[in-house]
């Protein structure tokens, strides 16, 4: 199964509100298309949007019109800021923005239609292969007998590669260990349920889902050998953004003395911001906190919240693993080092 591919004219993705309930699959053939499906999660995870918005810009300049390259990069840039405003907090989208900007620019004229969707092929191969070779890093973490917590999801759905999260998860299962994951439900769509559940399932690997507020009791009880989560951002001193209830994983994590990782690609990690207080949250409609699938959980009228993302502490990260290595404090120097090295 492809999350992301690209079809020469158009790009298939997996329509990720389907799951678990049907695997389905949606062919987008122009730019507008795939900015609509990032909004509407049909395509989602900070890899994955980062990918699928290349291929968009890609799929977007094809039908771009000028006699020059400087009405051409004009128009690009409407097209490349549409895709800006889909999902302010993931970096993966930005830096993939950034690459296709330096794409166009370097491209003649006559190639830069062409150039772009090499760029596009090209972020996706990297994508995928970093999160193979994290995943194998991050495996050697994972101790034969381990019960491992997760949250949301961060598998190939959300990486458009092997995953990050799952993909330590699934790279310790090859290695022969005994394993089992736990799986939040993830509110308020729901992502650790219909689809880290699905996902572990497809490869035989034992999972139990509870509900959010369930953590507490498990890893209390001594029934959590680690927290294993994927990453939004990243920034310069270790601050992570990710779902919305990592931050109170890990400190129930730090509480109960069990290592609390971070497994995300480097294009995750944003050099530019001093701090997590930098890295915006994106904020989602109220209706996904008082309705699921149209139907209503609360009140008429009553006000809900919905950061999407919340951001943890560098100090309640146990170590940072990317297909470069694991990183552990103090962050501020190490992923400087590792990102340039």
């Amino acid at each position: 199964m492809k999350p992301i591919e690209w079809l020469g004219n158009k790009i298939k993705i997996v329509d990720q509100t389907q799951l678990p309930g049907k695997l389905a699959f949606v062919e987008l053939r122009s730019y507008t298309e795939v900015v609509a499906a990032i909004k509407g999660m049909k395509v989602r995870g900070a890899p994955a949007v980062g990918v699928a918005a290349a291929y968009g810009i890609a799929l977007g300049a094809q039908d771009i019109k000028t006699q020059n390259k400087a009405g051409f990069l004009s128009q690009l840039d409407k097209i490349i800021q549409t895709f800006a405003a889909t999902r302010p907090t993931a970096v993966n989208l930005f830096a993939a923005i950034d690459r296709m900007k330096t794409a166009a620019s370097a491209a003649d004229f006559a190639s830069i239609k062409q150039a772009l969707i090499d760029e596009a092929k090209a972020i996706h191969a990297d994508e995928e292969t970093a999160t193979e070779r994290l995943s194998r890093i991050g495996a050697e973490l994972i101790k034969d007998g381990f019960v491992i917590l997760t949250h949301c999801n961060a598998g190939p759905l959300a990486t458009a590669g092997y995953g990050t999260a799952l993909g330590v998860i699934k790279a310790a299962a090859d290695q022969g260990k005994k394993i089992d994951v736990i799986a939040t439900e993830t509110r308020p769509l729901l992502q650790g349920a219909r689809l880290t559940a699905w996902e572990l399932m497809q490869d035989n690997i034992p999972v139990t889902l509870i509900t959010d507020s369930m953590a507490g009791y498990f890893i209390n009880k001594g029934k959590v050998s680690c927290v294993l989560l994927g990453a939004d951002r990243i920034a310069a001193n270790g601050d992570t953004a990710n779902k919305i209830g990592s931050y109170a994983l890990a400190v129930l994590a730090k509480e109960n003395g069990i290592p609390f990782y971070v497994a995300a690609p480097t294009s995750t990690i944003d050099l530019s911001l001093k701090s997590g207080a930098k890295i915006p949250i994106e904020e989602r409609n109220p209706e996904e906190v008082t309705s699921i699938g149209g139907i209503p959980l609360a009140p008429k009228g009553v006000t809900a919240a919905n950061p999407a993302f919340d951001v943890t502490p560098h100090q309640y990260i146990t170590a940072i693993i990317t297909e470069k290595g694991v990183v552990r404090k103090p962050y501020l120097r190490r992923l400087k080092k590792l990102l340039y090295a």
